[in-house]
């Protein structure tokens, strides 16, 4: 195979790395420090080209495919052991049109990357909650972000994508060109090639603003009863969540109680003043904050503000809920108990609806009605909390179980199971994918994603 590799790497316009390369394991580390998986190569691309004769020399050796954009996966689907690795990290250029309100973005651009580049327009799109997430798995998975609720689902903003097939074939995607197949990068993941390009809808987003709220943790039941009540009447601009974390150490407005002990926040995030924030949350405001910060920021600072810095140990999960009761309120405050404190964990409920909701219902996106979202986040440094990590997030899901949809957004999620994935898109939906996955990869050489099976 060396000699192969080397044919390889003559032709290509990026680099190629092997287990005996320098920047060998710096290539292959990953969010998620508990990833530790050997690729046999790695193929750092730097054009569309690349891509073409990385996915061909995989086939044609039988090796096994991953695409890596961001490296954000839980599971860590970036990364294969023993077989080839498509990086597309230098693939992330993002070009703006601002007559069009539109952006151009490169296969392997983060958030940040797309948010930097829409900053200087007053334009923007629904974005990851964490700057350092690739834009391309984002997308692809559906996207709820901060503004979603006003902006839609990522997916809903894409316009067109440039999708290398497992043929080899270079294909644009969009509403008159393999409709099939732009329908099924609307939620269906990675499944049907490696996207080197996407074309995103931007919004004027003029101003924005971030809040964040903090109390003792034995205040929870009645601040999300507040936070529950404020956002069933809150316009489309207010989006955000109620959070169980560690206190943030070092921080003026952490009051010295909190700091690096369990307490609840609550994020805000509006499109628009500070005093329009304010006064929308007033009653969060009047139920006496130990801490807050409230500040208008630019919005790709606003995106990055709340970064989770990488190289803690993952372990997520989700489930979304029909209806957010006073019980279900108190089941979900009861199991920040089990939550690695101090760590960097995270116990959420998401507020959805408003655009989401309204979205496009042709989409494989059944979770797209449910209007919160219950998503334990757990990162820790410690392997010996690995099972203990593991469990809370597995309890925190079956205690919500009364209230849930069933459906789920797989980037929310690690492998958890086949039918869980068919969950993610429904069971017409997935049906529906396996069809198009038959037809663009038949053999399945893209399986490294929550999968889909051809039909």
């Amino acid at each position: 195979m060396t000699g192969l590799h080397e044919g390889l790497r003559s032709l290509l316009d990026g680099d190629l790395l092997t287990p005996a390369d320098p920047g060998y394991d710096d290539a292959r580390t990953v969010f998620n420090a508990m990833i530790d998986r050997r690729p046999g190569v790695i193929v750092r691309c730097a054009s569309r080209a690349d891509v073409v004769l990385a996915v061909t020399f995989a086939r044609e050796n039988g090796l096994e495919l991953a695409v890596r954009g961001g490296g954000h996966s839980v599971s860590g689907l970036a990364l294969t052991d023993g077989g080839l690795v498509v990086d597309l990290r230098r693939l992330n250029a993002v070009s703006v049109d601002p007559e069009a309100r539109t952006a151009t973005v490169g296969g392997g651009a983060t958030m940040a990357d797309l948010d930097r580049a829409c900053a200087p327009y007053g334009l923007a799109t629904t974005g990851g909650r964490v700057s350092t997430t690739g834009v391309g798995g984002f997308v692809l998975g559906g996207g709820t972000g901060w503004l979603d609720r006003l902006f839609g689902l990522a997916c809903d903003n894409l316009v067109e994508a440039e999708v290398v097939t497992a043929g080899g074939e270079i294909v644009r995607a969009a509403a008159d060109s393999h409709p099939d197949l732009f329908w099924a990068l609307h939620g269906g993941g990675g499944n049907f090639g490696v996207v080197t390009s996407m074309t995103l809808r931007l919004r004027p987003l003029p101003e924005s603003t971030l809040a964040l709220l903090l109390w003792p943790p034995e205040d929870g039941p009645a601040i999300v009863r507040a936070f529950r009540d404020l956002m069933h009447d809150a316009p489309d601009t207010l989006g955000g969540g109620a959070i169980y974390l560690t206190g943030p150490e070092g921080e003026d407005f952490v009051p010295a109680e909190l700091a690096g002990r369990l307490a609840l926040a609550v994020v805000l995030v509006h499109a628009g003043s500070e005093r329009s924030l304010r006064e929308l949350a007033a009653p969060l405001f009047a139920a006496a904050p130990a801490g807050a910060m409230v500040a208008e920021l630019p919005y790709d600072e606003l995106q990055s503000a709340l970064d989770d810095p990488p190289g803690y140990r993952n372990y997520w999960s989700a489930e979304h809920l029909e209806s957010l009761p006073d019980e279900a309120i108190d089941t979900f405050c009861a199991q920040a108990a089990g939550m690695i404190v101090p760590s960097a964990s995270q116990h959420v409920l998401f507020c959805m609806g408003g655009a989401v909701a309204r979205g496009p219902d042709d989409y494989p996106i059944p979770w797209r009605q449910a209007g919160w979202v219950v998503h334990p986040f757990g990162l820790w440094t410690d392997p010996a909390d690995d099972a203990r990590g593991r469990r809370w997030a597995h309890d925190v899901c079956a205690a919500v179980r009364p209230w849930r949809t069933g459906a789920v957004y797989l980037n929310f999620i690690g492998d958890e199971g086949r039918q869980r994935v068919v969950a993610g898109f429904g069971e017409v939906g997935y049906a529906r994918l396996a069809s198009v996955k038959a037809r663009y990869d038949p053999t399945n050489l893209f399986r490294r994603n929550h999968n889909i099976t051809p039909a």
